[in-house]
This record gives structure tokens, sequence and C-alpha cells, in this order.
């Protein structure tokens, strides 16, 4: 298959960081690497040093190619520019075996991401033992989410047979500096303190509506764990057709099952009891054609009830979604904490630092890709095995895990045949190991009488 290059509007003018993109900032000077994305591949046949170079090359004048630079003028934003330099290619030469697969993935997440310098990417490549190749993309959520890792890896993969070029490539969305640096820069301080003003009164007018509550941790038990622990992670391929069957069949859709299955697995853990309301955060993508953010994705929470003895209620899910979704298209039925993103921009650090320890990660996360992963399985006529994108938990300290009382992620995504199911268990005391996870993904899975077929 041949990749046609798309066309690329150059951005016209300068890219401020978005509320997210502060946000995942301030995470980041807080908690470092603590959370990164992954965009992987599985290739049955070995792929060269050159082609791996040749795209390293292209995502380096592209759209993941960007560092913050920051401002001095008190509530001015940051903006995006080009970033000069990369993390070079990571090549293994010692192939990797069949059990050891989830394991080199996750290896890759071990990387020290710098979103001033530029730093916020990283590829990687390693032989199998059966003679095929692993590639991953590690990013930062600072500089880019999902669709904005899909969009940069498209256009790459599209140019491998031109010479890198920032200035036709998605890179030209990436933004410049301002012309008049001190005077843009003022001019945007000021625009922030009136959206600040906005906020706060959408938020007073707003203050009545409110977000699904979360369930609260239980404190027991506490399992003697090491000072590092990782979170337990499995990737599963299952049919399509039998995954849409059984949703069908329970009056449900195929993202509705996904939830059932996070919601379900969140229960049979014993992080929640029987009748418990799961609050599950259902990511949704607002980029658009040529989109220059790093961070275009906002999220809809629902309340899940679960019931040890009986399934998801299917149905219930479709409607708690599109309940979601319309209210979330209404700025006075939008929670008041949305309307404050102005103001969570300009709060000084040690405000935020506060907060942050107070702050709860998602219970339960689904992220229904479809099929666009899809569209960036072929390198040059070599056509990837599977594909996987899912969000990476990485190593830490088991208190800090129970402190924000994370819980599980999942991630959907189909090449119209397969699904393939990546689960993060990151609550240490009911996902202890892998296969801890394993068992009791097996047994939802049994319950709804799908077939998992494991990596």
């Amino acid at each position: 298959m041949t990749l046609t290059a798309p066309a690329i509007t150059p951005a016209a003018a300068v890219n401020r960081l978005t509320a997210d993109d502060d946000l995942f900032l301030k995470l980041h000077s807080l908690y470092g690497n603590a959370l990164v994305n992954q965009l992987a591949w599985r290739f049955d046949e070995p792929l060269s040093r050159e082609l791996l170079d040749r795209f390293h090359a292209q995502l380096a004048h592209g759209f993941l190619a960007r560092r913050v630079q920051g401002t001095r003028v008190p509530f001015a934003r940051p903006y995006w520019v080009p970033a000069a330099a990369s993390i070079p290619l990571g090549w293994d030469t010692v192939p990797v075996a069949e059990d050891e697969v989830l394991d080199w993935y996750f290896a890759q997440s071990r990387v020290d991401f710098d979103p001033a310098a530029g730093s916020v990417w990283r590829l990687s490549a390693a032989p199998t033992a059966t003679g095929g190749t692993l590639v991953s993309l590690v990013t930062s959520h600072v500089a880019s989410d999902g669709g904005a890792v899909l969009f940069a890896v498209g256009d790459a993969l599209a140019r491998l047979a031109e010479e890198p070029d920032r200035t036709v490539s998605s890179g030209s969305l990436v933004g410049r500096a301002p012309r008049n640096t001190v005077g843009a820069n003022i001019s945007d301080a000021v625009l922030q303190l009136r959206a600040v003003a906005r906020g706060i009164r959408a938020a007073l007018a707003a203050r009545a509506v409110t977000e699904p509550g979360r369930t609260p941790r239980p404190a027991d038990p506490e399992l003697p764990l090491p000072d590092r622990w990782s979170p337990a992670d499995a990737v599963v391929h299952l049919s399509l057709d039998q995954w849409n069957s059984i949703a069908a069949a329970h009056s449900g859709t195929t993202n509705g099952l996904l939830i059932a299955l996070g919601a379900g697995l969140l229960g049979r853990s014993g992080r929640v009891g029987d009748a418990a309301d799961i609050r599950v955060d259902i990511p949704h993508s607002m980029r658009t054609a040529d989109d220059p953010r790093a961070n275009a994705t906002t999220g809809l929470p629902i309340s899940v009830r679960y019931r040890a003895t009986d399934r998801i209620d299917l149905g219930a899910v479709r409607a708690a979604v599109k309940r979601a979704a319309t209210a979330y298209r209404d700025p006075a039925t939008t929670p008041a904490l949305q309307h404050l993103q102005p103001l969570q921009m300009i709060l000084p650090r040690f405000v935020l630092r506060h907060f942050a320890r107070t702050a709860t990660a998602p219970e339960c996360l689904c992220t229904n890709l479809g099929d666009t992963a899809q569209g960036v399985a072929d390198f040059a006529g070599h056509r990837a095995a599977a594909v996987l994108m899912r969000p990476v938990v990485c190593t830490n300290d088991p208190a800090m895990f129970r402190r924000v009382e994370v819980g599980v992620n999942l991630s959907f995504s189909t090449d119209g045949r397969t699904v393939t199911l990546a689960v993060t268990g990151a609550d240490p005391d009911r996902f202890p190991t892998r296969a801890a996870l394993r068992a009791l993904l097996t047994a939802e899975f049994d319950f709804w009488g799908l077939t998992p077929h494991y990596w």
C-alpha cells in the first residue's frame, strides 16, 4: 500500500498551550514521567535499521517535534516552538522471546522526558526470536494526546520516501515564536485574565451541576510490596464479531461492552463492593483537521452500577453516555470545574502542589480508538500484524498509587476483524502481579462469553 502525504496548512499564529497541556506540564513537574502514552507495533517480518532511521527522521521534523517556550510576563501562556533535537532511535540487537514481549514494551516507558528541551518522544525497536520486529513510540502527554500521535505518525509514514522538511510536513503546525514577544505576551496575559473572569462567572452559574462521584478506595488489604512497583498489564486479542454479537445481545454497543468490562474488572478485584456506583471516564477527541493543539481531548464521566452476580446493564451504559455527551455540549450543564480551566493555568505552582496532594486518578478509564490505529499500520509496504495504543502507568512507589486511588485503564482498537485490548491494573493491592490481573480478566471475559487470546 502506498501512502500519500496529506496537504498541511502551515500554522499562521503562535500556538499557545491549552489548559490540558498546561495541566500535564504541571503534573510532569510534580511527578515526572508517571504516565506516558505508547503506540506499539508487532511485525512478523524483520524491519531494517535504515527504514526505522527514515521514520525517526520524519518524526523529528513533524508534529511531535515541539518544545515548551516559557514566558516572563505574568499570566501569559507558554507556547510551542519546534524542537531542534530529539532522543536517538533505540535499536536493540538482542532478540525478544515471545514471553518477554510485554516486558520489552513496558521497559520502553523508562525514559526521561524534558518538555522545555523538546525531548518528548522516543522511538525504539527490537528483533523477536521468531524473526519479527517490535516497534515502540513512547510520548509525553504534555506534548501529545492519542490523536496527536496518530496524526504525527500517519504524516511521517506517508513521507518516508521524501526528505524530512518541517515546512511542508505536520511540523509546520507546531507554531512559532511571536514577532513582538513582549507585546504578544502582554496581550495574551490580558486575554487570559478575561478568560478567568468569564470562567468564574460560568462556574458560578453552573455551581449546581455535579459530576458522577467515585467509590472511595478501601484501605485494606495492603499487600507487602517492593518499594518500586510496576502496574500489572495485559494485552488481549478477541474476535470483533464475537464482541459485537455479545454487545448486541445485551442491548449494548461496542463501546458499552468495553465500559462494562472495565467496571466489572474493578468490581471483581474487590476494589468496589456490590451495588457500588463506579465512575468511568471516557476520553473523547475534539481534534479537527490540521489542528495544532498538542492535547485536544475532553473526558465524559459516567456512573456505572456494579452488581456482583449480574452483568453490567449495557442499555443503562448507553443511555448514560448519551446523557453525558449532551450535557457537556451545553455550558449551562457542564460542571463548574470545567469552566475554571483558565484559572487553573494562572495558579502558582505551590498552590497546585497543595491540590496535588489530594488529587485522584481515574478509577476506571476506558478509551475506544476504533479502527484509527490501523491507519498507521503500514511501514513502506510492511504491514504490522498488530497495532497497540495505550497509556503506560510507570513504575513508582506503591504508596503513591494508593494515595491517588488509581484503578484500571482499558484501551480498545480493532482492524475490522480482531479487537486488541490493552489493560492496566494500577491498584497495587488488587492487581499485584500480571498473573493476578490476567486471572481476573479471564474470569470477566468468561462471564460475558468472550474468548481471549493473550500476548
